[in-house]
């Protein structure tokens, strides 16, 4: 078994002046957000032993928020692939990863997130800003996933079913 999670990036602000969408930071509320779910991952347990997080600028912001409370240690990848992603750019990624790998932690963006969710446990969730799914594969080996997994989605959260930040 692997277990993938999912994870799009927290809000991000339209009010900034950046020159791009890729380059759009996260706003105050996702700056609070990121390390909030970081925190919760920690809680349960969850170690992601590989991350793969998009370029863009909120996705990279998102990262750095989970890691103030969340070790995730030196084993990311960062890839312009990830931005605006297809589900089947990501599971494609994702079947890259090597069978050390346990546990693979995606951080990217809608409406690709959503698909990938659907295609990997069949469930159609919304996936807000900072949304959380945890799937286990029924795979032992990442060339194994597609887009019909049949995964166990067994948690999903978003930042306002958290407790308020102190």
């Amino acid at each position: 078994m692997k277990t993938v999670i999912l994870l799009r990036h927290a809000k991000s602000s339209w009010d900034s002046p950046a020159s791009s969408d890729f380059q759009r930071p996260l706003n105050s509320r996702g700056i609070r957000d990121a390390p909030r779910i970081g925190a919760w991952i920690a809680e349960q347990g969850i170690r992601p032993d590989w991350v793969l997080c998009s370029a863009a600028t909120r996705a990279q912001e998102t990262l750095a928020g989970l890691q103030t409370t969340l070790d995730l240690g030196t084993n990311i990848t960062i890839t312009d692939d990830l931005y605006l992603a297809t589900p089947t750019t990501a599971v494609e990624l994702l079947s890259r990863v090597d069978d050390s790998v346990e546990c693979s932690l995606v951080i990217a963006h809608n409406p690709g997130m959503e698909g990938l969710l659907s295609g990997l446990c069949g469930t159609d969730n919304s996936m807000p800003t900072c949304a959380l799914a945890v799937i286990e594969l029924p795979i032992d080996s990442w060339l194994a996933t597609d887009l019909n997994c049949q995964g166990t989605l067994q948690h999903f959260i978003t930042p306002r079913e958290l407790p308020p930040a102190s």
